[in-house]
């Protein structure tokens, strides 16, 4: 598939997912559910949706090219495998069971059962391929070093004066045994060889009774041959076998694994692309605009200066790092605005001292509250039903 085809994808996915998201989060207040087979039936439309969007995501982040738009589809990705999860959690504590049935829903969204088959997303493994590869060389390092220590071990060990003279009569047995046995087949063979040319010698046979049987052998193997192949045939019209080229791919899937691998290439071109341009930009930037930019924030900061002496008469404190620095002279406010702005700011901070104190003091009393409240929100809640 295109570029465009990817983006209209996007496009698609995205509308879906907005669609589903005003659904689960509606503007205006809803009642709360008490019917548990309605909630269920909810729950799992959004299921088998959420499942939908996923698969198409991992096709687009598998196939798309541009670098940006494969972190923005990532991080989506993400966003959709955690509803994904949340969802069938909702549906485990409803139902009380991690086995579920969608036949309805299915057909009424005309999907088959295939669509909530949910794959291992391909990137987990190939943005772990250096991982892998490491814990394999690792692994085959330690084997290694623990077979060098069994075969030291086993070199350790020596024998006694009868313990040899035991393995050694054993092997030096065993070979004549070999010797003896392959003596006596050939013996045998030889003898047989003997009585066939007995019997060939003895009985004669006429050429038409030869060429009848030959005629025989040849007719009722081509006949079996035949059959099989007519029987094949007709289990392949009644599309009750695969034909021989099932499994084959075709011209077209050869095509498109073509191009997938072509887009991998391209992928990992365009990131490495990326990575330098990240870099590069950045000290262009640096080097280029930096001077200019740092000029121009040095002249801001001292006509902010000035114009706070014009206004108060004095020269203010330059702002500290937990009231914004310098970006709070950056704001499109005036002197007297920034300088109320600290002060206001100061002023919060002894009110929040002061209001810390009162709060320990009065801490003791909510806690007491707050146990006889617990039992009358639990039970609100109950009655309340399941809400979204």
């Amino acid at each position: 598939m295109s570029n465009r085809t990817y983006s209209k994808m996007w496009a698609d996915s995205h509308e879906v997912l907005h669609h589903l998201l005003e659904e689960e989060l509606p503007s205006h207040e809803t009642k709360p559910l008490a019917d548990r087979t309605m909630i269920f039936q909810m729950l799992s439309a959004f299921y088998i949706k959420y499942v939908k969007i996923f698969r198409n995501m991992e096709d687009l982040y598998e196939q798309i090219v541009h670098p940006q738009k494969r972190r923005i589809v990532h991080h989506v990705l993400e966003g959709v495998m955690g509803r994904i999860l949340e969802l069938k959690n909702e549906m485990v504590k409803l139902e009380f069971s991690e086995f579920h049935y969608y036949d309805d829903i299915l057909q009424d969204l005309k999907l088959t059962p295939e669509a909530l088959e949910i794959p291992i997303p391909r990137y987990f493994m190939k943005d772990k391929v250096k991982v892998m590869k490491d814990r394999e060389k690792i692994l085959s390092r330690i084997l290694s070093k623990s077979s060098i220590q069994v075969e030291k071990e086993a070199s350790i060990r020596i024998l006694s004066l009868d313990e040899a003279i035991h393995i050694i009569q054993v092997a030096e047995r065993t070979r004549q045994g070999r010797l003896r046995s392959k003596f006596m087949l050939e013996i045998r063979m030889e003898e047989e060889r003997e009585n066939m040319a007995k019997q060939r010698s003895s009985s004669t046979m006429s050429t038409d009774m030869a060429a009848t049987l030959i005629k025989k052998v040849w007719q009722g193997y081509r006949q079996r041959k035949k059959t099989k192949k007519e029987r094949t045939e007709e289990m392949i019209f009644l599309d009750m076998e695969p034909s021989p080229d099932f499994q084959k791919p075709s011209a077209t899937q050869l095509q498109t694994q073509k191009m997938h691998q072509q887009r991998q290439v391209v992928q990992e071109v365009h990131e490495v692309e990326y990575q330098q341009a990240l870099v590069t930009i950045k000290e262009q930037l640096h080097s280029v605009e930096g001077p200019d930019i740092k000029e121009t924030l040095q002249e801001q900061i001292r006509q902010w200066f000035v114009e706070c002496r014009n206004v108060t008469g004095k020269f203010p404190d330059y702002p500290d790092a937990e009231n914004g620095g310098s970006a709070t002279l950056f704001a499109s406010k005036t002197p007297q605005e920034v300088l109320q702005e600290l002060a206001a700011k100061e002023e919060k901070k002894k009110q929040k001292a002061a209001e810390k104190k009162e709060k320990k003091s009065a801490k003791g009393k909510k806690e007491k509250k707050k146990k006889k409240k617990k039992g009358k929100a639990d039970k609100e809640e109950e009655e309340e039903g399941w809400k979204m």
